[in-house]
């Protein structure tokens, strides 16, 4: 028999969402308010990551740092993908563990392709 969910159940939900929210917008409010307000010219000038920008933004770089950025996010999502499985890990029995040494297996193929091609390499 099944359990029927009603509205009174969804209410911490939906009162964190509000404490949340109200958070935020108070944040932004009181800083905005009661914030320092000195427009300098050097607060004004675009930059990047705290380098002055000089010259054209179309000239190559290096593209190793987006590289590695991809697979952090790639590997990290895999890394998510085991934590159902740890879970579960009980109800699954022999299969999850084989469906798991499948995932793993083809993970560490991936990472070992990256090693190979020195993709991590910074020199």
């Amino acid at each position: 028999m099944q359990a029927q969910s009603t509205s009174i159940d969804f209410l911490p939900i939906i009162f964190q969402v509000i404490v949340a929210l109200g958070f935020v917008v108070t944040t932004l409010v009181a800083t905005h308010f009661l914030g320092p307000k000195r427009k300098t010219s050097d607060k004004l000038e675009v930059f990047e990551a705290g380098v002055k920008s000089v010259g054209n933004a179309r000239q190559p770089f290096s593209i190793k740092y987006f590289v590695v950025a991809i697979l952090f996010v790639l590997f990290d999502i895999e890394v998510i993908f085991m934590y159902p499985w740890a879970v579960n890990f009980r109800a699954l029995k022999m299969d999850g563990m084989i469906e798991m040494f499948i995932f793993m297996g083809t993970l560490l193929l991936g990472f070992i392709y990256v090693i190979k091609k020195k993709v991590l390499d910074w020199n």
